[in-house]
């Protein structure tokens, strides 16, 4: 059994099956797969997420998927009213948006708050020791590293003063997201929390049906 993780860019392609993996592995009965689907962009996911996510629910191998999840960063997107400017607001008028457009039960929208690589400030043992230096005050609320510097842009900034090179979100992201602990990140990152929590519990229910119907 598997999820479809429906994901914006390239280091989320490469280093999140394996992170999410790593934190539902030691949580349950039998193991179950990340099949990682990149979309150029924010607004392709956005636009194409109800037919991809028929797609996959309506093809030959649904009943082999738990669910499909989709995750955006919610620094970029242009798709917020005006009159839902806080990060809460945008949130939950986006996630209840995609998730009423696809219709689905099986279907869960997700956002990164400001953006995935604020799970990466929570544990700044991960990074360079001048890097770590600079992070220790945004450890304890990496999720409200906000819109005004979003955390690849803080990243970036810090790397280029302290490492003098750029912060390379694929080259650099996946291999900080190799040694970040997820059970870590959960406990200063409520919404990685809530994701995480929500897939956990569809493959247990997931897991429990398979294991109650009777094989032919």
């Amino acid at each position: 059994m598997k999820f479809v993780l429906f994901v914006e860019g390239h280091t989320e392609r490469k280093a999140l099956p394996d992170f999410i993996r790593r934190w539902l592995y030691s949580r349950l009965a039998q193991r179950v797969g990340i099949k990682a689907v990149r979309f150029e962009g924010w607004a392709e996911l956005w636009r194409d997420a109800p037919l991809r996510v028929q797609k996959y629910l309506g093809g030959p191998d649904a009943e082999d998927i738990i669910g499909v999840i989709s995750l955006l960063d919610l620094y970029g997107p242009t798709i917020y009213p005006q009159n839902q400017r806080t990060a809460q607001d945008r949130y939950a008028w986006a996630r209840n948006e995609l998730e009423k457009r696809v219709g689905d039960p099986r279907f869960r929208h997700f956002f990164a708050v400001h953006e995935t690589e604020a799970w990466l400030l929570s544990q700044p043992e991960i990074f360079h020791a001048a890097v770590r230096k600079a992070l220790r005050s945004k450890a304890a609320q990496p999720e409200g590293v906000n819109f005004d510097e979003p955390p690849a842009k803080l990243l970036d900034r810090i790397y280029r003063t302290e490492l003098k090179q750029t912060y390379k979100k694929v080259v650099h992201g996946k291999a900080l997201f190799d040694k970040l602990d997820p059970a870590a990140a959960c406990e200063k990152c409520p919404r990685l929390k809530e994701l995480l929590d929500e897939m956990l519990k569809m493959a247990q229910a997931a897991q429990s049906l398979d294991a109650d119907t009777p094989a032919n």
